[in-house]
């Protein structure tokens, strides 16, 4: 028991949001430190890591075959259980980095998403723990995006928060500081990556690359018709002879690739406001569905999903960084907000 007051006293609770394309870190007190994409260098001979976060992703794609660049989270789930948990060491170092090392067992609050099962949230918080955290909570994404977005969780009255992030779009609806319904879908921006990379290949013969077809998206990607026509350019392999080729590509052609996961994650808003208990419906009625993550940046998806679900939609400010925020007030507070923490199994709630 003194020992843990010791730690509380010395180590910096943090919240992470341990994302498929990248790891955000909230410090208590200090705000968000680190945003770094979800990328490990591993050399395969050795296995050694050579590299995590941004000095990794630059080594996508440019590596020898002895060095592979790879993400440890595919859909917001741990793949490499061991290499998840020494990128997670390393985010915990290097918040600690001015603190003394037997003191480095900060309480963290990670981020999950709402659909994974008792073993894989296991498996986060047994990461978490060997990466030298003295306890790991666990809240999931859309419950903590929608603490990011300041929507009122705790009230009576409901909200209804879709988080689109790079490996699943979570859709939840929230009241009295729990999960009333919520669907996870692993359709989001890495989908819509594919979709260009896809698009690219059976319209131009074009090989593209998943950086290259992520840029493409950022450039010019929209979910509703354009004012004004949007160009960007493409490069990459030409499938037939096998040379460099660069080709213009539009909005209006980038739309037509992304629409097939448009209109999954559109259909699944959808089916989710369809199973919302009346009363509910009328206060979400009122305040509207709130847009966060990444996917929230495609121009005109809050357009989009007004068409087709008739709720006023709005997007969240700062949307790339909702749900560590939303860890984040979390960890500011612990003590009280801990009935909107994942009761687990293997996990026991602060007192």
């Amino acid at each position: 028991m003194l020992l843990d007051n010791i730690y509380k006293k010395f180590s910096k609770d943090i919240g992470i949001d341990l994302g498929t394309a990248n790891t955000l870190v909230y410090v208590k007190g200090k705000g968000i430190v680190i945003n770094e994409p979800s990328v490990v260098a591993i050399n395969q001979r050795t296995k050694q890591i050579l590299a995590i976060g941004a000095e990794a992703r630059r080594m996508v794609g440019r590596t020898p075959p002895h060095i592979v660049a790879t993400r440890p989270l595919v859909d917001g789930v741990i793949s490499d259980f061991e290499v998840t948990e020494q990128m997670l060491r390393y985010f915990i170092d290097k918040v600690h980095a001015q603190t003394y090392t037997f003191l480095r067992r900060p309480r963290v609050v990670i981020g999950i998403p709402s659909g994974v099962t008792e073993v894989e949230k296991r498996a986060v918080q047994d990461a978490a723990i060997n990466a030298g955290a003295s306890q790991a909570f666990l809240i999931e994404e859309p419950m903590a995006a929608a603490i990011g977005a300041r929507l009122p969780v705790q009230d009576a009255a409901g909200s209804m928060i879709v988080d689109i992030g790079g490996g699943t779009a979570e859709i939840a609806v929230i009241s009295l500081g729990g999960i009333v319904i919520s669907r996870s879908i692993r359709v989001a921006g890495d989908e819509m990556n594919e979709n260009i990379i896809q698009y690219a290949r059976d319209n131009f013969n074009l090989l593209l690359g998943v950086r290259s077809a992520e840029e493409v998206k950022i450039k010019i990607g929209s979910a509703y018709p354009q004012q004004e026509p949007l160009y960007a350019q493409m490069r990459g392999r030409d499938l037939v002879t096998g040379l460099p080729k660069e080709v213009t590509i539009s909005d209006a052609q980038v739309r037509e690739a992304l629409m097939h996961s448009l209109k999954i994650i559109v259909n699944s808003i959808k089916s989710v406001i369809e199973e919302i208990p009346p009363e509910i419906i009328s206060d979400i009625l009122d305040r509207g569905i709130v847009i966060a993550g990444g996917g929230a940046l495609l121009r005109d998806l809050d357009k989009l999903v007004h068409e087709v679900t008739a709720m006023p939609i709005s997007i969240a400010e700062d949307p790339l960084t909702c749900v560590v925020r939303g860890t984040g007030v979390v960890v500011e507070d612990l003590e009280t907000l801990k009935d909107v923490l994942v009761p687990t199994e293997f996990g026991r709630i602060p007192r």
